[in-house]
């Protein structure tokens, strides 16, 4: 079966160095996101709206900036772990550098449609 040309981005590449990790791309990093859950809200953070930015370099290192719903909120030290931790698991990641940021603060305009519908909130 055909899947397509490989290209060098989606596997290692040799170099007379040695290999080179394959560079992780977005869709796999948003991915690992949307596996992270609040715990009081049975929506992942991707889809809530609490990832405002991803950027990947060149060497594979990922910064994030999200937020929370409220900076009172209980899961505050955990979900940055987690996302943290997700990111890592991605084949072609080296480093994870998360931040928590509150401006501009989270509202539910940031909430996708499927968000939205799950928690009947138009």
């Amino acid at each position: 079966m055909n899947e397509g040309p490989i290209t060098p981005a989606a596997v290692g590449s040799w170099t007379p160095d040695g290999e080179i990790s394959p560079r992780p791309s977005e869709e796999a990093v948003i991915d690992a996101c949307a596996s992270v859950y609040d715990p009081e809200i049975p929506v992942n953070i991707y889809e809530l709206g609490l990832i405002y930015s991803i950027d990947i370099d060149d060497a594979g290192a990922v910064k994030v900036e999200m937020t929370l719903t409220a900076p009172a909120c209980p899961s505050a030290q955990e979900l940055p772990e987690q996302v943290h931790d997700a990111i890592l698991a991605v084949p072609g990641v080296t480093a994870c550098d998360v931040d928590v940021v509150w401006d501009p603060p989270w509202d539910q305009s940031r909430m996708s449609e499927d968000a939205r519908l799950a928690l009947n909130m138009f």
